[in-house]
């Protein structure tokens, strides 16, 4: 498992109905704008992870968190407003995730960060990436993925993880649940 990363996506909204803030008496209230309390703006992320490692003296030689990106976009503002001027770069979610935009994510975002963070003495070895079976994920013998690697000094293969085991799905098991609870 040491040369194995996870990677899977999910939907998190911005902000829910009730929140508790804890401020100083210095701090002032903080203020929240939504069009509704019935639409809450939902942002995808791809998370990707690996299992950390440690030296023989206990330290962390590689965390293991390769990174979480968001699917989003930077538009300019087509109006201003009393907040901000028109041509203003305003991040926006994607609120369509298929098949290619996973594909330009695991080339654009995936790919460099494990390039810059996996440890240098597994740099040569076979690194698998493990996706769950969602339709939308590539195939593991994609063409435009493998020229991707190609072109990249890494020797990554991509599979999918086993039908109905739930045991080999790291990212939903502990990362987002613990993350559903803050």
């Amino acid at each position: 498992m040491y040369n194995v990363i996870h990677i899977d996506e999910k939907w998190f909204y911005i902000s829910k109905k009730a929140e508790k803030y804890y401020l100083l008496p210095e701090e002032c209230d903080l203020e929240r704008s939504c069009k509704s309390k019935k639409f809450f703006t939902k942002v995808m992320f791809l998370i990707a992870i690996a299992r950390p490692r440690f030296d023989s003296d206990g330290n962390e030689v590689f965390s293991g968190n390769i990174g979480i990106f968001p699917f989003v976009t930077d538009e300019p503002a087509k109006r201003s407003s009393v907040n901000r001027r028109a041509g203003t770069l305003e991040t926006s979610p994607i609120t369509s995730v298929g098949r290619d935009m996973r594909r330009i994510s695991l080339f654009s975002k995936v790919l460099p960060a494990i390039m810059l963070k996996w440890p240098l003495n597994d740099m040569n070895k076979l690194i698998y990436i493990q996706q769950d079976n969602a339709k939308v994920h590539i195939h593991p013998n994609d063409e435009k993925f493998r020229l991707a690697v190609s072109q990249s000094s890494l020797n990554i293969q991509l599979f999918c993880q086993p039908p109905n085991s739930s045991d080999l799905n790291v990212l939903d098991l502990g990362f987002f649940s613990a993350i559903q609870t803050l």
